[in-house]
């Protein structure tokens, strides 16, 4: 009689996503989860926050830190997004460092591109080395270009760090994201799982709220407009969702801007960027919350809100 082969052992830990800004963490996150939990838009820095993500499955169970993107900090709120990046390391099991292709066409080239790596990329390498983890290099939206052309890719990362891995992706398209997860369940230690079955997140709904607000204007406006926005909900009313067969939550979010040209911008023309900025964070709301939602915003200036200490600690953005 044949003898029965063990089961694979449970597997649980902590991951942290790492990059550049609009590298694609978000979208990984989100694509991973099939959920949307974080914010995405083609604007860099759109992530602030760490955000927490749990992927649960019989044998594996991940919990993911999404990270702001990190780049030269200039000003307080920047360099509180960079240390919320950075201070993920010492907390996780593994790393997954998120890169684009970084491919610059030159005809000397012998396959006519050119890797750029960068400054920013340098330091980010340093930061990884110097914590020690196990790192898995992911190299993402590889959708938008010919797969030769990965090959320079890897060549030119391959000795930036001792790698466990070097995986290409594409978080857009959804191509070798199960494989990259199996790979991260590779780099956690044996365990049961960490967090319950049915927990995909640690994140308070008032935060998520505020986030779905704040990616309106990162999609509808222009320039430093989204860059000098924070938003606050003042108000979250459960009380009629709570009773029997009626399903509302009333919300009450105030936006603050630097200026009064970017809180005019915001409003708009009798309002009318104000109420498509209200009504599309709404709808994702709504969805998020599973009921009807009123949603009421206000839009204050506070001057130089991101420079001063006092007002990021007060608008959460102080470690």
């Amino acid at each position: 009689m044949a003898k029965k082969r063990n089961a694979a052992p449970h597997r649980s830990g902590f991951c942290a996503i790492i990059g550049r800004p609009n590298v694609g963490k978000s979208t990984l996150l989100n694509r991973v989860l099939g959920e949307k939990l974080s914010i995405v838009s083609p604007k860099p820095q759109t992530t602030r926050n760490r955000v927490l993500g749990v992927l649960t499955r019989p044998d594996l169970q991940v919990a993911f830190l999404d990270t702001p993107g990190i780049h030269r900090a200039r000003g307080g709120l920047n360099r509180f997004m960079v240390d919320q990046a950075l201070g993920a390391l010492p907390e996780v099991d593994c790393v997954l460092y998120l890169i684009e292709p970084g491919l610059v066409r030159d005809a000397a080239a012998p396959s006519g591109v050119r890797v750029e790596i960068g400054e920013v990329n340098q330091f980010i390498v340093e930061k990884l080395r110097d914590a020690g983890k196990p790192v898995i290099l992911g190299i993402n939206k590889i959708d938008t270009l010919p797969r030769h052309e990965l090959l320079p890719v890897i060549e030119a990362w391959k000795d930036a760090l001792p790698f466990a891995a070097i995986f290409p992706l594409s978080a857009l398209k959804g191509e070798g994201v199960e494989a990259l997860v199996d790979l991260i369940g590779e780099q956690l230690p044996e365990g049961p799982a960490l967090f319950p079955e049915d927990v995909f997140t640690d994140v308070a709904e008032r935060f998520l709220v505020s986030e779905f607000v704040r990616e309106q204007i990162l999609r509808s406006t222009r320039q430093e407009v989204p860059y000098s926005t924070a938003v606050v909900v003042e108000s979250f009313d459960e009380a009629e969702r709570e009773r029997e067969g009626r399903g509302l939550v009333r919300i009450f979010s105030r936006i603050y801007v630097e200026r009064d040209s970017q809180k005019a911008i915001i409003i708009g023309k009798r309002g009318e960027m104000l109420k498509k900025i209200g009504t599309a964070s709404r709808l994702e709301i709504e969805r998020l919350l599973g009921c009807k939602v009123f949603l009421s915003l206000e839009v204050t200036v506070e001057p130089r809100w991101s420079e001063r200490e006092d007002a990021l600690r007060r608008l959460g953005y102080s470690s």
